[in-house]
């Protein structure tokens, strides 16, 4: 049994309107669904992704501006890690960046590929990888003014920091069913060690490195930092396979949890990080034109009644237009 790649990356915002010029104007994603945290519903959730909102293309963010700073360290997801065609695109990157006043890094060599470092305005570590011209299921958003065959085509991994290996290489291993395909220095601290673990065959969009580092303190999650990260499963008979490993091996877990637009299934497997196992349907499409994605709230059926109070709740986004 395997996992199929990553579905999305969860972070946290304390500036939603300045999130969303950022992920829209200057990485050029689409807005694919402006909804509300179902948990949460005084929260915005924003979908960031492809043309479509393609699973293993969307960045999703939570609005919490009471939230602090998030404080970096380790037991925590440290990077998200997306997939652009080939050396010109990442040059076409660095001058991008430059004219938006982007922080960003050189270009660099990591396990063999050229990526592009950088932070979005509130600290959050993103990574632009070179994947090689490898097959995507993404369609380039074009909407953004960011040529096609520069654009952002997806993930390509996340980056997990850990103090010490322990139970994560066999939670990864064992019973997610990763393989260890490398291990690597890290770029910024040569003493420690990132180990790269692959799924489903490996590649651009199916790739989970682990940095150990054992002297970091603990992270605490604020705004610049990463919620949790969700993979790809099929439907739902595949999520309920899984739902029964993780009981059978004692990972607590929350059960299936219907988000409408997908299926998921939350379980930590660490005290700081969060997975989460998310069908690949039925999709953003589900209440929305393709054509007019994220123009309007969308809330799933159970939420509808309460749209009038939750509308009145929340600040308005038409500062900035996402498309």
């Amino acid at each position: 049994m395997q996992l199929h790649g990553l579905h999305h990356v969860t972070a946290v915002t304390g500036q939603i309107r300045e999130n969303l010029n950022f992920y829209t104007k200057v990485l050029g994603l689409r807005l694919v669904k402006k909804s509300v945290n179902q948990d949460d519903t005084s929260a915005y959730h924003l979908f960031y992704a492809d043309k479509v909102g393609n699973p293993g293309t969307d960045m999703t963010f939570f609005d919490w501006p009471q939230t602090g700073a998030d404080r970096r360290g380790t037991d925590s997801i440290v990077n998200t890690q997306f997939r652009v065609n080939g050396q010109a695109a990442l040059e076409y990157w660095i001058t991008r960046l430059d004219e938006q006043g982007v922080k960003h890094q050189p270009l660099e060599t990591f396990a063999g590929r050229s990526i592009l470092r950088l932070e979005d305005p509130e600290g959050q570590r993103l990574t632009l990888v070179d994947d090689g011209g490898a097959p995507t299921n993404a369609q380039v958003w074009d909407g953004a003014g960011v040529p096609t065959e520069y654009a952002i085509r997806g993930f390509y991994g996340v980056q997990l920091s850990m103090p010490n290996l322990g139970q994560i290489d066999r939670i990864l291993t064992e019973i997610l069913g990763f393989e260890e395909i490398t291990r690597q220095p890290s770029l910024d601290n040569p003493k420690e060690e990132v180990i790269i673990f692959a799924m489903d065959g490996g590649g651009p969009g199916k790739e989970v490195q682990l940095i150990i580092q054992p002297g970091a303190q603990r992270a605490f999650l604020g705004s610049g930092g990463v919620h949790h990260v969700a993979f790809r499963v099929k439907d739902v008979a595949e999520q309920e396979a899984w739902m029964e490993t993780l009981n059978r091996v004692g990972l607590r877990n929350s059960g299936e949890v219907d988000r409408y637009y997908f299926k998921s299934l939350y379980f930590r497997i660490s005290g700081g990080i969060l997975f989460e196992l998310a069908t690949d349907g039925p999709g953003f499409a589900t209440d929305e034109n393709v054509e007019t994605l994220g123009e309007r709230l969308a809330l799933p059926p159970f939420l509808e009644p309460q749209r009038a109070q939750i509308e009145a709740n929340l600040k308005p986004l038409d500062t900035v237009r996402a498309n």
